[in-house]
């Protein structure tokens, strides 16, 4: 391009206001070309009409590349706003306007008006200028390429707002996006899935992060073909998701679309030679009915995420009114946890441990109760679930630790007492010295301390639990593996860690006595295992006489459960251990079934301090069918409780659970009057 009426211009543009100052014409020219050719930046000059007069080389290369010859095309023809359609005028309004009113303009964002892979970003100033008499001659200007600030800043935005795992959107940009969901007209309909993944914990702790990672980026692609165009998918963090449904309005879809993502989430991953299965939850909320803004849908959403886990995980619910008294409820039932031990309402009892050959006492499980002064007594697993996430659970760990010590100091021989231990007191690096100060104030001989540790305490942290073991060996005490079965890993915990014995869940113990069941032949082989790896092993949960039979004839060294009895106090342990020589005869019923009278009747349940109703099928002594209930698998194991008639409350375990019906079993047995059956109606 020539230079000789842009070097003019420059000229004009740039001379002092008395012109006493002129650059010679050669050197001009030498500092323009300089600056064109290794500078940052480049000119530009236009005729009176706004047409390009000149234009520098590497610019106008841009243009020539899609054919377009720059020179003597009108500038408003070459540039636009950045961030405007191509279609629209307003760039050319703003520019246009500039050179009609002959002002001039600084640092404007342009990007080139042709069509091409690369995504330019221009910034450009101009100035008009004039000929020595003050006639107007154009417009002179200079641009800089702002190309890599742009996509440094759409990196950073990038960063911002999305997440650098899966590339999904992060919680940030959940959050902008379904604040202007709500802001816009019409938003009725609008849904919030929440959604958590079952067993990934589990899958992080067996098989490292990196597998979980590659997980995570699988479940993101599922949920991505699942959802589709209907809505935004983003992980908020951990294995939690949320997706953002604009405008579906139809609940019976909603509904469809969450088994459908149940569905896809749920079928078998494959991650580096290994097949990994996981589940999903999803809780849902929809506005304007559960909430209008979104800080209340979200709160709302996440109520609708703990019912579907409630209910047994891999299902869906829907936000409902009643889940607000639920979380009411478990809100005060935490801050009543938190005075517990201040106002001495935590008691703690102990079931007898039995030796099956001769039926002497060996030791005693320390059991933990709160008298809850209107909820009345609660079993461990009706508030310990609560007190880890209320992070309690280790100031209450740390005196059921020093009482049941205190307590055991005194029972004669050598009684074994066996504490159960949380997954935050075993994380604790205190645990060694706090053990040694409990069995030291309390005269207890370490060796007759076993602590009781579930494998998911185990799996958060393997390397950790190693060196803690061997700590623990140091203080003297025995290790039990809780629950044993009950997870996926036990074997790898028994491969890895010293335990000294290891106590059957109590999911092996029930039906052992079945003929026609596999546990029989489960336990048979665990214990054939334990006996070649030197470990004792306890079976609990132990309710009838057949049991104790099969339990004896397949060689388990020893049992706890109410065949033995109710858990009692530390001073009728110590008697129960002086009496008939520290034997304990087997009561309650020789089989498992007890007598039941069937009925229809209403009933509520109360699940984690929230209530529901249900219904009563049959009722015995020691358990009752329950049916309109929506408990999975999961629940099986868990405690409830149940209003059995008049008001009176009593805990219970899940026994089974399918089809929308579930088997009770009493923590006590109840007196069961007669009542006549109430028939539905057809």
């Amino acid at each position: 391009m020539a230079i000789g009426g842009m070097k003019a211009a420059l000229r004009s543009w740039v001379q002092r206001p008395d012109d006493s100052t002129r650059l010679p014409d050669d050197r001009a020219a030498r500092l323009l070309r300089e600056a064109e050719d290794h500078g940052p930046n480049w000119f530009w000059q236009t005729d009176r009409t706004g047409r390009v007069a000149y234009l520098s080389d590497k610019i106008a290369d841009v243009f020539a590349a899609t054919d377009i010859d720059p020179i003597g095309a009108a500038l408003t023809d070459l540039l636009r706003i950045a961030g405007t359609d191509a279609e629209s005028d307003d760039p050319e309004r703003t520019i246009a306007f500039h050179l009609s009113a002959r002002t001039a303009f600084t640092d404007y964002a342009v990007t080139p008006a042709i069509a091409g892979e690369h995504d330019w970003s221009w910034s450009v100033s101009g100035s008009p200028f004039s000929d020595p008499f003050g006639r107007f001659e154009g417009f002179v200007g200079t641009g800089t390429d702002i190309t890599a600030v742009r996509e440094s800043d759409a990196e950073i935005t990038r960063l911002a707002l999305f997440d650098s795992l899966t590339g999904l959107a992060n919680r940030q940009r959940m959050r902008i996006s379904l604040e202007q969901t709500l802001a816009q007209p019409g938003y009725d309909g609008t849904a919030l899935f929440l959604l958590d993944l079952d067993r990934f914990k589990a899958v992080n702790d067996t098989l490292g992060h990196p597998v979980g990672d590659a997980l995570l980026k699988q479940v993101a692609e599922r949920l991505l073909r699942v959802v589709g165009d209907a809505g935004l998918v983003g992980r908020l963090g951990g294995d939690e998701f949320q997706v953002i449904l604009p405008r579906m309005g139809n609940r019976a879809q909603m509904a469809t679309l969450a088994q459908a993502i149940i569905a896809s989430l749920s079928q078998p991953y494959f991650i580096g030679g290994n097949s990994v299965s996981i589940g999903c939850s999803v809780g849902i909320a929809v506005s304007p009915d559960d909430g209008a803004t979104p800080d209340t849908l979200v709160s709302h959403a996440d109520l609708a995420l703990y019912a579907a886990k409630d209910a047994g995980r891999g299902v869906h619910r829907f936000f409902h009114d009643t889940l607000l008294e639920g979380a009411r409820s478990r809100q005060q039932m935490e801050e009543d946890l938190r005075l517990a031990l201040s106002l001495d309402q935590l008691r703690i009892v102990y079931q007898p441990v039995v030796a099956l050959d001769g039926g002497r006492i060996t030791g005693f499980e320390a059991l933990v109760r709160w008298e809850h002064p209107t909820r009345g007594t609660l079993l461990a697993q009706e508030f310990l679930g609560l007190a880890e996430e209320c992070r309690l659970i280790e100031s209450i760990g740390e005196w059921v630790l020093r009482t049941a010590c205190h307590d055991a100091a005194s029972w004669a021989g050598d009684t074994r007492l066996s504490v159960h231990l949380s997954g935050a007191q075993l994380a604790n690096p205190a645990l060694p010295a706090i053990l040694t100060n409990a069995v030291a104030r309390s005269g207890l001989p370490a060796g007759r301390l076993e602590l009781s540790i579930a494998e998911a305490s185990v799996l958060r942290d393997m390397r950790g639990a190693i060196a803690t073991f061997a700590a623990l060996q140091g203080v003297g005490v025995g290790i039990a593996l809780d629950d044993f079965g009950a997870g996926q890993a036990s074997m790898s915990c028994l491969r890895r860690l010293p335990f000294d014995r290891i106590k059957l869940d109590r999911s092996f113990v029930r039906g052992v006595s079945d003929p026609e069941g596999r546990n029989a032949a489960v336990v048979r082989s665990i214990v054939t295992l334990a006996d070649l790896l030197g470990i004792a092993t306890t079976a609990k949960g132990v309710e009838y006489h057949d049991e104790l039979a099969v339990l004896r004839e397949l060689g388990c060294t020893e049992v706890a459960g109410p065949v033995y009895g109710a858990p009692v106090d530390g001073a009728a342990a110590a008697a129960r251990l002086l009496g008939e020589g520290g034997a304990l005869s087997p009561q309650g019923p020789k089989a498992e079934r007890a007598v039941r009278t069937r009925m229809l009747r209403s009933t509520t349940i109360e699940v984690d301090g929230r209530r529901r109703p249900a219904r009563i099928r049959d009722l015995s002594t020691t358990g009752a069918l329950i049916d309109l209930v929506d408990f999975g698998e999961a629940m099986i194991g868990s405690v409830i409780r149940i209003d059995t008639g008049g008001g009176h409350w009593n805990a219970a375990t899940v026994r089974w659970a399918e089809d929308g019906r579930a088997g009770l079993h009493f923590d006590r047995p109840i007196v069961v009057e007669r009542r006549m059956t109430i028939r539905r109606k057809e």
